[in-house]
């Protein structure tokens, strides 16, 4: 079966496994003096980041490249930038981010490259300490001031916070959670829909951002309702996954379809189709699905319903799903 690998006996692509050996430490994080500390530890590791891309490696000659983020020692001038600590890596040394513009010289051998582009081919470990340096500069970047008094704001506990200076007021990083979810009908085929901004051939899961007040289980209701006409039953959760463009925790469920009618809302969805496995496979073969990329939770989705992994000729590489 060309382009497809099925899975054995119990394999499932499912949700991705939990920990990656990356330790959030909160204690590293109330210390006054935490970044002139953990920058003068000798275990410290550093990536730099600048403008959502990050300085990388990536070995060749294999069959799926494994990229890895151009680690570095702290350097003299790391102070005088925008300085995050992302945690530690397991009970050892410190790991830090500091937040540049692009004329930083990238070490030898490593090129500068965005998470949409290698998230997909890193490690565990590495792609985690990638998503959080990219969720906190993004909002570093967009929070300058206090929503209260408009006052310029100041980093503090480590990059995790910014204080106002006028009023006292604390503030803290935003996420914004979205629900992404699975749906098949009484035959079990996969909805797939288009958004009206992509591309002819692209399809994905449908997803939306959840509502203040509501439950998570309603928001699938709701959403696939609103962009396809479809009431669901039987919401199941998935999985997770945090998607920093530029603030999403993306949250995937499986539902079941009552009745199967697709009315599309035209201003959001440009195409609507219920999809047999055999039919994605004849897609696939002939490159005329294009499937989320590898790093997103709505491939999984995908897969996890297919019950293989699917090497398509095109794969989406933007977008937030």
């Amino acid at each position: 079966m060309p382009g497809i690998t099925p899975r054995g006996p119990g394999e499932s692509p499912g949700p991705e496994p939990l920990g990656t050996g990356l330790r959030r430490n909160n204690a590293d994080r109330d210390h006054p003096h935490a970044i002139a500390e953990l920058l003068a530890d000798p275990r410290a590791r550093v990536v730099d980041l600048a403008e959502g891309a990050t300085p990388v490696t990536t070995d060749s000659g294999e069959s799926r490249p494994q990229a890895r983020l151009s680690w570095r020692p702290p350097r003299p001038d790391d102070a005088e930038h925008l300085v995050l600590s992302i945690g530690r890596d397991g009970a050892a040394g410190p790991v830090l981010a500091v937040v540049r513009d692009r004329e930083f010289v990238a070490p030898a051998g490593s090129t500068w490259r965005g998470l949409r582009e290698v998230g997909a081919d890193l490690d565990p470990f590495d792609a985690e300490v990638f998503m959080t340096a990219v969720a906190l500069a993004r909002w570093h970047e967009s929070h300058p001031r206090c929503p209260r008094c408009g006052a310029e704001t100041v980093s503090e506990r480590a990059g995790w916070t910014r204080r106002c200076p006028q009023d006292g007021s604390e503030h803290f990083p935003r996420t914004d959670p979205a629900v992404i979810m699975a749906v098949v009908d009484e035959f079990d085929r996969l909805l797939l829909g288009r958004n009206v901004l992509w591309p002819t051939g692209r399809f994905s899961v449908l997803a939306g951002f959840v509502e203040p007040g509501e439950r998570l289980e309603a928001a699938v209701v709701r959403e696939v309702h609103e962009e396809v006409g479809v009431n669901v039953t039987d919401v199941q959760y998935f999985g997770s996954q945090p998607w920093p463009f530029p603030a999403s925790l993306m949250l995937g469920f499986t539902a079941r379809a009552v009745q199967p009618d697709l009315r599309p809302d035209a201003d959001e969805i440009a195409e609507a189709r219920w999809v047999s496995r055999e039919e994605v496979r004849q897609l696939v073969e002939n490159a005329q699905l294009t499937l989320p990329g590898r790093l997103s939770i709505a491939r999984r989705l995908i897969e996890d319903w297919y019950g293989g992994r699917l090497s398509p000729a095109r794969e989406a590489t933007w977008g937030r799903r």
